[in-house]
């Protein structure tokens, strides 16, 4: 730190108000300061590396020299606060308010259903609100790139990309050449339709309920800082911090002189990259230095030779400066651009974009850089100055970090200088990455080729590869050899095999994938290769042949394209009450404080006094003994109050087998040893990372379910139902298979992580609790047991979660005991936010699973016999692991009659942390079996995997495996109206047509159908209770058991309550689910929500209603508001508890039978990809959806919650990867190592249909709908296999291979062996430790 007396005066606006801050810290974040200083909640803590968009805001800035005033988005949470000096910052309160007027982007994100639990949504709204402000009548593909760098894990995204694309231009409608717009297609239906039935519906919102954007009406810039920007006497900034200092530079000679006195401190500008170093890898500087804002460092020149572009140009600056130059220059000089524009498209999201610069881009030399592989292979040179000026090329020496090619102290980078291509150069950027955008290179490439004139002679050649080592790295020699070459197959297979010897990769290398990673190499090559030879016959088409007709498909990147889709319900009847609202879309009851940011999340709520943070300190070991633990230099750390150990809980420390704090032993990586109280959680962090703890390791370390098997390690007894003679059946049948299928974990990925604020009482040793859960009951249990106190002095308050997914089910019991222990011990109220990379550690997921199988059957494709085991890696305590296996054995024939059927499951203990409740609760990994060996009788019976899907499909009504009878009219209904609306077989037929013409590229198409089983086995879980208070002024307070999770239940509970009172919904308010009110309230889960508590309310609502009978009829005509006094004056009770019993279901594991489920929701579903061969990526072409909604009680929320739960499974089943360490070390603890999908991995086109039938045990015979989608997503991975086996079809490889979820872009390249992977070599297992394992 400097030696400084005073700081200048950070200024700078936020939502047009001016802030001038006396004293500001360098170390502080926007986010922090807009949260913790201005109160500003509604921008969202969700990630902290800049990963996910929650802490969108839009910076907006005045270009002196311009004099045009820029506006752009950025992650609060990683712009330094300082950086903001004469900026303008809009958050979502300063967009509009709920207070005063919603802004049209906020009522439209509402109003088209774009929010579910609205964690997401402040940021979805800043995003499409920047872009609005640059562009007022934007493009679709304009609103789908600006939301590349959100995510949402609820809603599916296709309705945020709707609300944004109202502000679009009408274009073409998708109905093309109907002559009609396709919301009006529910008149247009053919004869025999089944849809004529009854009638269908497809207008989820009105569009003429929209405010229309105007742009004259937005906020100005404060003309206060265009004077400051403009003023000639500005000087250098100083802003001292605690511990560092930030000196601001003004201009050219300032910037050089502060970096020849600071010669190691950081040159930050978007602090991209400096900022997650400080956060996650601990880096610490005294100092920085920024250069923001130099116009030296934003200058663009376009010369004969090229282009320069300043280093301070952000990338989505660069962006734009380089689609001027291509649309300037002929195609062939600029090749360099085009390739740079198209790594451009993908790198990152638009805020990151917005932030990075060029110049801290090229100098980071990350490994995983997209633009430095090309600009090295363009032969781009870096300017660099200081006291003098010099120019390096930016090739391999500079790269790879040779010392005479690097940076030296004091220099800046000043401009890069990017050469134009000649006509017989080719230049190309190539990447793979686990999805499509916002997603890091697994390998990337530049590369470039220049002949001699008129000839396919090598003259010089360039390959650069990144994601292959701890640099990028060149193969150079490989180069060398071949100038002189022709261009030809022979050349390409000398370059393959001199790669490989040249480019090393070990096979313990870090980031794993090794064997996918090395035929990356060839594979990123050989589409170069391809390119290349299309160029010159482009050139010379005499000369050079052109590629082979079925090679073109491996040019062609998948495209990013907006999605769009159908989405058709049951219209209500007409002849239903206009007030009545039960049927009809209405939009979610917070969906317009979660667009304006102005609802409350537990984190959101305001400091108490006395109000300390906790951090937690975790086991870095698997299994050992505690052997110390040294706390002396953690306490002695500025406003640390206590360090909370095992010994501090007053009560159990192990409550159902759950430990709150580790005491003598850990038991995985991630249990909580002990906690840190402090006055900040910057100062309890600090202090944990203090924290000394010895270990001595114990074996066994178990961490898979092979290891769990080989040591017999299980944490309960196996599970079975069985039906029939399955040995005898076996023998009778004319062929059997056996096979396995591994189906790793998936994390929750809820928005909003673990939140809680325990408060100790003054008195009776009670404790007050609010957080996000979906078992407050649970919560209340837990934290009594830890206290020793009675569960009546425990109070759980819950008024939303943002997001859950079942992750919100037991976790937070333990959480908060663990936050309540520290509360008693202190004294002080505790605020415990676990950050993104602890919650994934700590709280698991999904489990993961192994299935095996034995399976008999004709040829035909009929199923006589099926001999299933399922093993599920419970992690080391029992969590819900036995009830999730039981799960997993009583779904495990999903939509399938087999006459003889063995299911039988284990859930393996080992040292992982313990997975719990997940979506779908088992079903999603379960089924993928069943459907896998499906498909695999399909493949040796010579017949399609739905053709064996349907012979075996129930078709009557029948019994299950465990004895529960049920009619599948409603699966049959799905599964055909499935195969006819999406025109599965003519589309079949054309995939098969497109793969016969193409390669490289190859389409799959799959449909699959679902059983699915609602509720839970144990009767007592599906009781539920509510109250419902009137009040004089005719207004009715509601609440009930459920707790809201995104997933719409208060909305359907207000619609059930309007119904049963007859009184429209804005009479009805419902604040918050508590223990308080509603007692002994069972968990919130299992798709049972609107069901139980619909029951409840109803109940409530009709005893009141029994009480005003006397009174209504006696004044019939009279309103709700007169019918309430007069109640009133008659002393009747306006208060009523709801309670209903639940269903009565059961299950006999002794006997193997039990009507385990009160009903099943039906579905089905098809889906068509198109994968690359050469890379493994994929792209989704289409879905169609249709789902037994029985009736719905809001279309808009059920179908909202279908489309979530299909791209939730989707991304388990393709992008999203838990990576672990052979020693159980999570190595996928954030947005950059795990990926759930973003806006462009949906469907292009993507179809729901909600189908009618009855189930009258229901709240107005509906259905549960939340979980149901999940599996539905499997149709993806099927497509995918679909896609793979037409691939290994063509090259003669066995019909048969192996499936494993995910189907990931390693799992795809590798399935389809080629030449390439043929020419890899294989390394000996039993001679390296591999970076990762699967725990499966």
């Amino acid at each position: 730190m400097l030696p400084l007396s005073s700081s200048d005066e950070l200024i700078f606006f936020v939502n047009g108000r001016k802030v001038v801050e006396q004293k500001p810290d360098p170390e502080v974040s926007l986010l922090f300061y807009l949260r913790r200083v201005l109160r500003l909640t509604g921008t969202k803590f969700a990630c902290g590396e800049g990963g996910c968009g929650a802490c969108t805001v839009m910076v907006s800035r005045y270009n002196a020299m311009s004099k045009e005033i820029h506006h752009y988005p950025a992650t609060a949470c990683l712009v330094p606060v300082c950086s903001l000096h004469g900026a303008a910052v809009t958050t979502v309160e300063g967009v509009g308010s709920i207070r005063s007027r919603i802004h049209p982007v906020q009522e439209r994100l509402a109003k088209c259903h774009g929010t579910q639990c609205g964690f997401c949504s402040p940021g979805m709204v800043m995003s499409i609100y920047t872009l609005l402000r640059n562009h007022p009548n934007p493009t679709p593909e304009q609103v789908t790139e600006a939301l590349g760098g959100n995510l949402c894990r609820c809603t599916g995204y296709r309705p945020i990309v709707e609300s944004g694309k109202t502000f679009c231009e009408p274009t073409a409608c998708p109905a093309k050449g109907s002559g009609r717009c396709c919301l009006e297609q529910e008149e247009e239906e053919e004869p025999g339709s089944p849809h004529l039935r009854e009638k269908m519906c497809t207008k989820l919102y009105d569009r003429d309920e929209f405010q229309p954007l105007d742009p004259s009406q937005e906020p100005i810039f404060p003309p206060e800082l265009i004077r400051m920007a403009e003023d000639p006497s500005k000087r250098r900034l100083t802003f001292q911090g605690a511990r560092t200092t930030w000196l601001a530079a003004v201009t050219l000679q300032d910037l050089l002189q502060l970096r020849a006195d600071f010669p190691h401190a950081p040159l930050v500008m978007g602090n991209t990259t400096v900022g997650p170093d400080i956060k996650f890898k601990g880096e610490f500087y005294p100092v920085f230095i920024s250069a923001a804002g130099l116009p030296e460092l934003r200058l663009v020149n376009s010369e004969d030779g090229g282009v320069i572009v300043g280093a301070g140009h952000s990338l989505a600056q660069l962006s734009d400066a380089l689609r001027s130059i291509v649309s300037e220059q002929p195609p062939e000089k600029t090749q360099t651009c085009r390739a740079l524009l198209t790594a451009l498209r993908t790198l990152a999201g638009a805020q990151i974009r917005s932030m990075a610069t060029l110049g801290g881009h090229v100098a980071t030399r990350a490994t995983i850089s997209d633009l430095n592989p090309i600009l090295a292979a363009g032969k781009a040179t870096i300017h660099l100055i200081s006291k003098g000026e010099r120019q390096i090329p930016l090739d391999s020496a500079f790269l790879e970090g040779s010392p005479e090619a690097s940076l030296q102290p004091g220099e800046v980078v000043l401009s890069v200088s990017i050469p134009y291509s000649t006509q017989w150069q080719f230049v190309s950027g190539l990447r793979q990455a686990q999805r499509h955008e916002n997603s890091m290179a697994i390998v990337n490439a530049g590369m470039s080729v220049q002949f001699e004139d008129g000839t396919s002679t090598i003259q010089d050649l360039q390959l650069f590869y990144g994601g292959v080592g701890p640099t990028v790295v060149s193969a150079s020699r490989t180069c060398r050899q071949l100038v002189g070459r022709q261009w030809d197959d022979q050349t390409l297979g000398e370059a393959c095999q001199g790669i490989l010897g040249e480019v090393h990769l070990p096979p313990n290398a870090p980031g794993g994938q090794v064997q996918f990673r090395r035929t990356l190499l060839l594979s990123l090559l050989f589409k170069f290769y391809l390119s290349v030879r299309r160029g010159l016959s482009r050139l010379d088409p005499q000369k050079f042949p052109d590629i082979p007709e079925q090679f073109m498909s491996a040019l062609e990147d998948f495209p990013i394209v907006t999605p769009q889709g159908i989405q058709m319900f049951q219209c209500v009847d007409p002849r239903q009450p206009l007030r009545d609202p039960v049927g009809h879309p209405v939009m979610h009851q917070s969906a317009l404080k979660h667009a304006t940011g102005e609802a409350v999340f537990v984190d959101d709520m305001p400091p108490l006094d006395r109000e300390l943070s906790l951090a937690v300190v975790t086991s870095t070991r698997a299994h050992a003994k505690v052997t110390s633990i040294d706390t002396a230099e953690a306490l002695a750390l500025p406003g640390v109050v206590a360090v909370i150990t095992a010994e501090d809980v007053p009560g159990k420390n192990n409550h159902q087998g759950e430990i709150f704090y580790a005491q003598s032993e850990v038991i995985c990586v991630g249990q909580i040893v002990c906690t840190v109280a402090a006055d900040t959680y910057a100062h309890a962090r600090e202090a944990a990372k203090r924290v000394q703890i010895e270990y001595e390791d114990i074996e066994p370390r178990i961490v898979t379910v092979e290891q769990a098997l080989e040591h017999n390690s299980f944490l309960s007894p196996e599970r079975k139902i069985e039906q029939g003679n399955v040995e005898w059946a076996f023998k009778h049948v004319d062929q059997i298979i056996e096979g396995e299928v591994h189906v790793e974990g998936q994390e929750h990925f809820y928005m909003e992580t673990q939140s809680i604020l325990a408060i100790p009482g003054d008195e009776d040793k009670e404790m007050v609790l609010h957080l996000g859960t979906q078992f407050p009951t649970h919560v209340q249990e837990f934290v009594a047991a830890a206290l020793n106190v009675p569960r009546s002095r425990i109070a759980c308050h819950m008024r939303r979660a943002g997001g859950a997914f079942g992750g919100k089910v037991t976790k937070p019991a333990l959480l908060a005991a663990v936050a309540a222990v520290a509360a008693h011990k202190t004294g002080h109220p505790i605020r415990f936010v676990l950050e993104r990379g602890d919650d994934m550690l700590i709280t698991a997921g999904r489990h993961p699973l192994l299935g095996r199988y034995k399976i008999g059957f004709m040829k035909s494709g009929l199923i006589k016999a099926a001999d299933v085991q399922f093993y599920i890696n419970g992690g080391c305590t029992p969590d819900e692991s036995q009830l999730v296996l039981e799960f997993i054995v009583l779904k495990s024939e999903n939509a399938y009659y087999i006459p003889n059927f063995r299911c039988r499951g284990r859930a393996c203990k080992t040292n992982l942390p313990s997975n719990t409740a997940f979506r779908g609760f088992g079903f999603p990994q379960a089924t993928v079996v069943v459907e896998a060996y499906m498909a695999s009788v399909a493949a040796h019976c010579g017949l399609l995997p739905e053709e064996v899907r349907e012979i075996n499909m129930y078709k009557r009504t029948s019994q299950t495996a465990y004895k529960q009878t049920f009619n599948p009219e409603p699966l049959r209904r799905c599964w055909v109206e499935c195969l006819e609306q999406s025109s599965f077989h003519a589309r079949k037929q054309a995939a098969e047509d497109f793969n016969g013409c193409s390669y490289w590229k190859k389409r799959g198409l799959a449909a699959v159908p679902m059983k699915f089983t609602i509720g839970i086995p144990i009767a007592y879980y599906h009781q539920a209770a509510a109250l419902v208070h009137i009040y004089l002024d005719g207004s009715v307070l509601l609440t009930h058991s459920g707790c809201e999770l995104g997933q719409g239940l208060h909305t359907k509970m207000i619609q059930v309550a309007s119904r049963e009172l007859g009184i429209p919904t804005s009479y009805i308010h419902l604040s918050e689910t508590s223990t308080v009110t509603v007692p002994n309230a069972v968990l919130t889960a299992g798709s049972m929500g609107t069901d139980v508590n619909g029951k409840a309310v109803q109940n409530a609502c009709q005893t009141l209603m029994g009480r005003l009978q006397p009174v209504i009829r006696r004044n019939p005509r009279g309103t709700w508001e007169e019918w309430i006094k007069k109640a009133f004056e008659e002393s009747i009770s306006l208060s009523a508890t709801g309670y209903f019993r639940g269903y009565q279901t059961n299950m006999d594991w002794d006997r193997e039978q039990g009507d385990a489920f009160p009903y099943y929701v039906y579905g089905a579903a098809c889906t068509e990809v198109e994968v690359d061969c050469l890379s493994g990526a994929h792209k989704l072409l289409r879905t169609d959806i249709f789902m037994d909604a029985a009736f719905s009680i809001n279309p808009a929320v059920d179908i909202g919650q279908i489309e979530g739960a299909f791209v939730q499974g989707m991304g388990l089943y393709t992008t999203e990867e838990l990576k672990y360490s052979p020693e159980g070390m999570l190595h996928s603890r954030g947005t950059n190592d795990y990926k759930i999908p973003t806006v462009s991995e949906i469907p292009e086109e993507f179809h729901v249909t909600l189908v009618h039938s009855r189930n009258p045990i229901a709240i107005y015979s509906s259905k549960g709908l939340g979980e149901a989608g999940m599996f539905l997503g499997s149709s993806v991975l099927f497509a995918i296999a679909d896609a793979v086996a037409a691939a290994r079809r063509e090259r003669g490889l066995d019909r048969t291979f192996t499936l494993s979820s995910p189907a990931s872009p390693e799992w795809i390249r590798m399935s389809c062996v080629d030449q390439f992977t043929d020419m890899i070599p294989w390394d000996d297992p039993s001679a390296f430790t591999p970076w990762a394992t699967r725990v499966s």
